[in-house]
């Protein structure tokens, strides 16, 4: 379901042109990820949607963080990568 303003505009909208539009609008509008959901968001954003910022991220920063990329998605990316090399 797409809505504006709280008004229905489209409502059949299938689930990965649905991801795709997410996606586009945290980026068009540049709104950081909820905290709640940032590593997996960010995870499909690198590894689903090869969106992959050399700097930068849209996960909201604290003040003890200082890496550009979350170290959860980057171990996830590498076992996976690693997982995937083993089996050819």
């Amino acid at each position: 379901m797409l809505s504006v303003d709280r008004n229905i505009v489209h409502d059949n909208i299938p689930s990965f042109s649905a991801l795709w539009m997410m996606f586009g609008s945290y980026y068009c509008f540049n709104i950081h990820y909820p905290r709640e959901l940032a590593s997996t968001l960010e995870f499909l954003q690198r590894c689903f949607f090869s969106i992959n910022p050399e700097k930068g991220t849209k996960v909201e920063k604290t003040h003890t963080s200082h890496l550009h990329v979350n170290p959860r998605v980057l171990t996830l990316i590498q076992e996976l990568s690693d997982d995937e090399w083993r089996e050819v």
